[in-house]
This record gives C-alpha cells, sequence and structure tokens, in this order.
C-alpha cells in the first residue's frame, strides 16, 4: 500500500513537470509579444505627438507670416524635435500639405480639402515611420521569431486656423489729445483736427497698421470698432462734439474701410471726457455677440487705453462676462501713466495677452503682432 501512494505521488510530479514544460514557453511567447505590443503602441504615441507637433507649429508659422514654405519649413523642424523610436522625426516636403479646413455646420467634423492657392486656412501633417519614408521602418524585437522584424506606423494630424471676429475698443478720452512726448493722463487738444503728434493719431496709425495687417492674412476677419470716454459735449470753431459714454462706432464689418472712414472721423471732429474703460469693454461685448456675429469665429476684443480707469462700470466685472462668453480680450496700455495692473487683470480674466507701448512705433507694432496672432486648433 505504501508503495502504491509513492508511485501515484511520483506520477503526478511527472504530469506537472510535463504541463510546466509545455505552459512555459508559451508563456514566454506571450511575455515577448507582449513587450513588442507595448512598444508599438509607444511609438504609436510618440508619432502622434510628433505629427500633432509638426502641424501646429506649421499652422502657427503660416499665420505669422502668411508664407507657405516658411510654414513648411517650422513643420518639418517642429517634427524633427520630437523623437519616435529612439530618433528624430523626420518628414519630406511632401507630407506637408495646404489646404481649406470647413465644417458645413456646428455639428460637423472639420473636414481639409487640399489646394495650392487662393484661401489657404490649413495645414495637414503625415507623419510616416514606413519603408519608403525618410526614417525607415521601426524594428521589433521578438515577432522578428515568427518572420516579421518591423511594424510600419503611420499617422496625420491637420491644424485649421480659425476665423476671428474682432472688436477694437479705443479710449477718446482727453488725455488721448495730449502730445506723445506729455506723461500723464490730463487733457490735451480736444477739437479737430486733431494734431499729427496726438496720443489719438498715434492710435490712427496703429489701427491703419492693423488693418493692413488683416488683409495680408488667408481668413477674412470681421472688425467692429467700439469708443468710450463718458458724457462729453463742447463746441468747436468746425462743429460741436457730443459724446454719450461709450459707443459702438461701427458694427462688425468686412469692409475694413468702414472702420478707417469712424477712425478719421475722431481725428477731424476731436475728442474729450473721461476714461471709462468698463462701458467701453460692454459696448465691445454687444458688438461682437450681435447678429453679425459668426458662430463658428473666435471672438476677441482688443482693448486700449492711455489713462487711468475713472469712472462707470469696474472693467474687471464686465471681463468676467466677457470669459462667461468665450470672448477673449487683448489688452493694451499706452503711455508711462496708463493703468498697466487694471488693464492686465482684465486680460488676465479673459485668456487674452496684455501688452504695453510707450511710443508710437510701438503701439504700432503692438497691433501688428495681434493681427498677426490667429488662433490655430488642431481639427484632426
Amino acid at each position: 500500500m505504501l508503495r502504491q501512494k509513492s508511485l501515484r505521488r511520483t506520477d503526478r510530479g511527472g504530469a506537472i513537470l510535463v504541463l510546466v514544460a509545455i505552459v512555459l514557453p508559451v508563456l514566454a511567447i506571450m511575455a515577448a509579444f507582449a513587450i513588442d505590443v507595448a512598444w508599438m503602441q509607444l511609438v504609436n504615441t510618440e508619432l502622434r505627438t510628433a505629427t500633432d507637433s509638426a502641424a501646429r507649429a506649421g499652422a502657427k508659422t503660416l499665420s505669422l507670416s502668411q508664407n507657405q514654405a516658411t510654414a513648411r519649413a517650422a513643420a518639418i523642424d517642429a517634427a524633427s524635435r520630437n523623437r519616435v523610436a529612439g530618433a528624430p522625426m523626420q518628414i519630406a516636403a511632401s507630407d506637408v500639405q495646404f489646404g481649406i479646413s470647413s465644417r458645413p455646420n456646428e455639428t460637423d467634423r472639420f473636414q481639409f480639402t487640399p489646394a495650392t492657392a487662393g484661401l489657404i486656412n490649413a495645414i495637414k501633417v503625415d507623419g510616416h515611420r514606413t519603408l519608403g519614408s525618410a526614417g525607415g521602418p521601426v524594428n521589433l524585437f521578438f515577432a522578428r521569431l515568427l518572420g516579421v522584424d518591423h511594424f510600419e506606423p503611420q499617422q496625420s494630424a491637420t491644424s485649421t486656423i480659425l476665423e476671428r471676429d474682432i472688436c477694437l475698443v479705443i479710449d477718446r478720452s482727453g488725455s488721448m489729445g495730449l502730445d506723445l512726448s506729455v506723461v500723464g493722463d490730463r487733457n490735451g487738444q480736444n477739437c479737430g483736427p486733431l494734431d499729427a503728434n496726438t496720443r489719438f493719431a498715434a492710435l490712427d496709425a496703429a489701427i491703419v497698421a492693423f488693418l493692413q495687417e488683416l488683409e495680408l492674412t488667408f481668413p477674412k476677419e470681421q472688425v467692429a470698432l467700439a469708443s468710450y470716454s463718458s458724457d462729453f459735449s463742447r463746441g468747436c470753431s468746425g462743429g460741436n462734439l457730443d459724446f454719450s459714454v461709450a459707443d459702438v462706432r461701427q458694427p462688425l464689418t468686412q469692409n475694413y474701410a468702414l472702420v478707417r472712414n469712424e477712425m478719421n472721423e475722431f481725428m477731424t471732429r476731436g475728442i474729450g471726457g473721461r476714461t471709462a474703460i468698463g462701458e467701453g469693454l460692454g459696448q465691445g461685448i454687444a458688438a461682437i455677440t450681435s447678429n453679425r456675429a459668426r458662430p463658428f469665429a473666435v471672438k476677441t476684443i482688443v482693448l486700449m487705453t492711455d489713462g487711468l480707469h475713472n469712472t462707470g462700470v469696474e472693467p474687471a466685472t464686465v471681463a468676467d462676462d466677457a470669459a462667461a462668453q468665450n470672448i477673449t480680450v487683448h489688452t493694451i496700455s499706452f503711455s508711462a501713466g496708463a493703468d498697466q495692473t487694471r488693464m492686465r487683470q482684465v486680460a488676465q480674466i479673459t485668456g487674452g495677452q496684455h501688452f504695453h507701448a510707450d511710443t508710437a512705433g510701438d503701439l504700432s507694432q503692438v497691433f501688428r503682432e495681434i493681427a498677426r496672432t490667429l488662433p490655430v486648433l488642431l481639427t484632426e
């Protein structure tokens, strides 16, 4: 009986050894393939990151330079700054396409259509690690035991330059009539025509530069003009000045000559009053959300002042309203006496940027920079 029990234990031990001998190679093969699968997933993620980065960089450069060759070079450079399977990502010039990205309605996805001329608002980057690509296919570790020694991942990404509806909200208070050499926010020239060396004349030139930049961009922007000071009236030899606190001088339009005409009107008739920045921002919101606003356009306000808020609603309170409606407010403070702290706060609340300009040249440069910095969205 003891001998029979001993034989049974030996039989079971032998069976387990046979099972282990069968299972261990299977487990080893599964582990090996798990390593290759993880490697493939990692490479695909790296390739997605590289193509996304290239598309964003290309679209951003396209918006700033309005030059396809420059944008293509930026996309290729951005791709090379990302490593895929341990090597810098290489894309060919033919992997970078330009075209039109659009969607028929709000619920549809953006659709990319290649184009070489005319309206160009998107850039598509194809990333390949294939036999025909510069970087070649990606080697595997263990799948080669079954005759598969590499895999060929491919990814694509499209970045779209979004259209903007823009409202310029300008300061027409008395201090804007000061000579450029004067520091402070006291009253300057009121009655027009305004001298060419006044702060308002510098603003007029900066807005001309802004509109010129927009005319060079591929998307067609709509622009509105709002102004603010305070209730102000004065008799001038060329006619009476009679301003409300704030108003929309020109609703959203693609005819930029209408905006220039309104600025010319100020230069001819004159300006004056106190500085109701919050009231002006409120009028900017009204203009940018009017029935002329486009549903797919990014809403942007450019708010400028040369002085200190001294009447009307607090600008930060109005900025909260803008943020709630997804309106980005970029702010500009002009001259040494301008309220940079408050303007910076307004920009931060809405996710915008604050710019400061000390000179007329600085002011024009700031407006140009805002015009060239178009919003970019990864749409594929």
